[in-house]
């Protein structure tokens, strides 16, 4: 199997990884570099477990090469909190009792921190609309839609 050397900023820390060249981003995070928050849901792009922010953008990691990602900046729930205080999205979902089984949360809060970072007032339909790529079986929903809106009211107090 082919290797490739990937150079990338992951939660601000810069990382070189020798990788398969065939490997994805989503295995590059979990499996090279540890970071498991990222979750591997369906493989194709269409549960939303694996979103990672890619240069500020979210993406399903597992449709994006490691390669793809080479000189580029991944942020991934790992690198939410600071200095040992959650993410005001993170804070949201405990709040809200957003979080049921968990395995969804990590792509959602990642979704709902790029809407925020992006647009921090957004109507419900825009928060419904950025977050359609995350699939929940446990939560129905309404209570991600209380997180970020809780989450947007108090980041824009900060």
């Amino acid at each position: 199997m082919q290797r490739i050397t990937v150079t990338l900023t992951i939660n601000g820390e810069r990382r070189q990884v020798e990788t398969a060249a065939n490997q994805t981003l989503l295995y590059l995070l979990r499996d090279d570099l540890g970071l498991t928050g990222t979750k591997d849901g369906c493989r194709e792009g269409e549960c939303g477990a694996c979103t990672v922010l890619l240069d500020g953008e979210p993406v399903n990691s597992c449709l994006v090469l490691a390669g793809q990602a080479d000189g580029r900046e991944v942020l991934t729930v790992e690198g939410l909190a600071h200095n040992g205080q959650l993410h005001a999205v993170q804070r949201a979902f405990v709040e809200a009792g957003a979080v049921q089984c968990g395995f969804c949360t990590p792509g959602v809060i990642m979704a709902a921190v790029a809407l925020l970072s992006r647009d921090p007032k957004p109507s419900e339909h825009q928060v419904r609309e950025a977050l359609v790529g995350n699939l929940c079986r446990c939560t129905g929903y309404n209570k991600i839609l209380d997180a970020v809106r809780l989450a947007a009211e108090e980041m824009r107090d900060e």
